[in-house]
This record gives C-alpha cells, sequence and structure tokens, in this order.
C-alpha cells in the first residue's frame, strides 16, 4: 500500500472487539479525482514536408490537437537499400533520437553510403510512449567509392578511404593484395558496388598497374552520367599530389594531368611551392592558398569538371570538355597522403552555382577542351 494511504487511514474497532473496520473513503474520493493521460496517437510524417540536402535530413510531423500534454517525441530512423515502404526485417537495427522536444529534427552530416532511408515517429506524454507514425522512406542517394588498392603504383599504401606514401615500396601490403587476387583467380576481382557504377579500373588487377614516376591510384567506381561530388584531404606534409579524374585507359606510366584523356589540380610543396589544374600536359597557375580540402565536382553529362575549396565552396578551376568514355576518380601522392570522403551529394550551394553558369562564360578559371 502506498505511504499516502497508510497515513490517511482511520481504523475502528467495535467495543465487543469483534470487527475492524478501516475508513477508505478518502482514499475513494481520491480515486475519483484522479485523472489519467490518454495514449498518445501515432503523429503523422509526410514526405513532401521533408527535405534531403546536403547529407542533412530534416523530418517534420504533425500531432492531432486533441493531444495536448505532449511530453517529448522519439526519432527512428535506419539506412536501407531496399525501395518502397520499409521491411519488417532489415539487415540494420532502428537508430533512436529520444526526448525531442518540437515536431521536427534535422540529422546532420550523414554519409549517404545507401540508396534509401526509413523514418518513423512516436510521441510520448509524462506516462507512456504511443504508437508509431507510419514509417517513410526518402531517398538519400550519394556517389560511394574507395580507393582501389589494385590499381595502385608499389609506392602507396591504400585502405578504403587512405592512401599514403611508402618508400619501402608497399612490401607491408604484399600479401594483402595477393589474397585478393587468389580469391578470384577465374577472373578479375570486382570492386565494390556504388551508386553510379564499379568496374576493374584497367583490366589489370595488379600492383603493377602504374610504375615509374606515375605514383597513381584510381578509385572503384566508374562514373558514366549524372552529377556527382566527393571530397580529398591531403596531409599537412604532403610534398606532392594530385586529385582528378581520367579515363580507364590511363597508361602504366602516365602522369596525371599530362594526357589528353586526364584532368587535376597540383600541388607540389616541395622546393618551388605551386598550385596549378593540369590537363593534356599543360598547366594553369591558380593564385591563392590551397585548401585543407578539396572537393570534386563532376558533371559527366554536361561535360564539366570542377575543383572547390570544399570548405567555403569557393570555385578554384574548371575543365569544361565532352567526354567520349566513362570516367574514374583519379590520385597521384608523393612523400604523403590523402584521405577520401564519399557518400557526398552534391552540395546545394554547388548547384545553384552551377544554375547560374556564372563559372562557364566569365570565370578566369575556365579550360575548354575536347577529349578524344
Amino acid at each position: 500500500m502506498a505511504p499516502a494511504f497508510r497515513l490517511s487511514l482511520k481504523p475502528k474497532i467495535s467495543d465487543n472487539m469483534t470487527h475492524l473496520m478501516v475508513d477508505f473513503s478518502q482514499e475513494k474520493h481520491m480515486l475519483k479525482s484522479l485523472k489519467f493521460l490518454p495514449v498518445p496517437r501515432a503523429p503523422e510524417v509526410d514526405p513532401a514536408d521533408c527535405l534531403v540536402a546536403d547529407n542533412c535530413v530534416t523530418i517534420m510531423w504533425s500531432i492531432s490537437e486533441d493531444d495536448k500534454k505532449i511530453d517529448h517525441y522519439i526519432l527512428e530512423y535506419r539506412k536501407t537499400n531496399h525501395e518502397g515502404l520499409p521491411r519488417i526485417k532489415e539487415e540494420k537495427n532502428w537508430d533512436i533520437i529520444d526526448y525531442i522536444k518540437t515536431t521536427e529534427y534535422t540529422l546532420s552530416g550523414l554519409k549517404f553510403e545507401s540508396k534509401y532511408m526509413n523514418f518513423r515517429v512516436r510521441a510520448c506524454n509524462k506516462a507512456v510512449a504511443g504508437d508509431y507514425s507510419e514509417p517513410i522512406t526518402l531517398e538519400t542517394k550519394g556517389f560511394n567509392f574507395n580507393f582501389d588498392g589494385t590499381t595502385s603504383h608499389q609506392n602507396l599504401k591504400v585502405d578504403d578511404f587512405s592512401v599514403e606514401w611508402d618508400s619501402s615500396g608497399g612490401k607491408g601490403q604484399e600479401n594483402k593484395v595477393k589474397g585478393k587476387e587468389n580469391k578470384g583467380r577465374s577472373g578479375t576481382p570486382s570492386p565494390k558496388r556504388t551508386s553510379v557504377s564499379c568496374r576493374p579500373g584497367s583490366g589489370r588487377s595488379n600492383r603493377d598497374r602504374f610504375s615509374g614516376e606515375s605514383y597513381t591510384v584510381l578509385g572503384d567506381g566508374v562514373i558514366e552520367n549524372g552529377q556527382h561530388y566527393w571530397e580529398v584531404k591531403s596531409q599537412k606534409d604532403c610534398k606532392s599530389y594530385s586529385i582528378g579524374v581520367s579515363y580507364r585507359n590511363l597508361g602504366k606510366f602516365d602522369q596525371l594531368g599530362k594526357t589528353i584523356t586526364s584532368w587535376c589540380v597540383h600541388i607540389n610543396n616541395w622546393l618551388q611551392a605551386s598550385f596549378a589544374a593540369k590537363h593534356n600536359n599543360k598547366a594553369k597557375a591558380m593564385d591563392g592558398q590551397v585548401p585543407d580540402r578539396i572537393g570534386v565536382y563532376c558533371d559527366y553529362d554536361g561535360g564539366q569538371i570542377s575543383f572547390y575549396n570544399a570548405d567555403t565552396k569557393q570555385l578554384l578551376h574548371t575543365f569544361k570538355t565532352k567526354f567520349t568514355q566513362p570516367i574514374i576518380p583519379a590520385f597521384m601522392v608523393w612523400c604523403g597522403g590523402l584521405s577520401l570522403y564519399t557518400g557526398l551529394q552534391v552540395p546545394s550551394a554547388l548547384k545553384s552555382f552551377q544554375k547560374g553558369n556564372g563559372e562557364l562564360s566569365n570565370s578566369a578559371n575556365s579550360l575548354i577542351t575536347l577529349a578524344q
């Protein structure tokens, strides 16, 4: 029995001690005056009110006017590659965000490594949580790819999202690469799938893909259409590196920007510092400080490769061309390392800038080319 009831009991004993009576009238009055909170109704989430942009997702929902005593909301989400209504069983569990006080919430800094995300919301009062809303599915496409270690120079140590110069000749990962090759002796090992398409970088999946002074590694994602965006950050002590794209037939001894089938920005911090855009063995020097992080924007159908300061979204350089073959992200590094950031949407600031076509018609940083 609760302490409040124990304090208010008024026991009475009959004169002949044959009956014990307890007066519950006060407790009865208290129970009748109690007002129980109803179970909150399920919120309503309209996908048309939700926003997916800049690797952020904003979810908005509404609640019945009758449910005025809502204390907070719980938002749950999970990533999936299944289009349509969410399935009961998924590979990934729901992630939970609790104690949301308003009827909207923004998830920021997401990596869109799946094509879709499921969302559901439930309302809670001081006593109980209500039913979930009908789950919704939102499209969250980003360009996903990794460094392809089977296409790298011997002097590069490659992980999925990092590449580093290794003066010992990459002997530390020879067994790792050989293991991958032995797995698929019947054919060329297949790289991971991306939201665009993935194919072997050259048909030669071995550590001799690049040699000599072509300290190059390719990405395992092939771009054949659409607009895509990724970012690269260099180590502070990196002496020389290039970031760009190329056709798959880049030669074994070819260096990025020195052929008609590769486009890049090149940064040199050794001896005489330089910052230049390179294509077909021609270089255009760029003014200003080299950004800590460089964004690469590719519009395959529009024939455009642009490089941006990833933090400020300031345009660094644009190549305008006509692609006649699929292209692959390509990288060169010497005495240092690079980190790769994928699963990114094209930033909305860049989309607005592209619509105006300001950088193509007026920018001195544009270079018109025709790739054969």
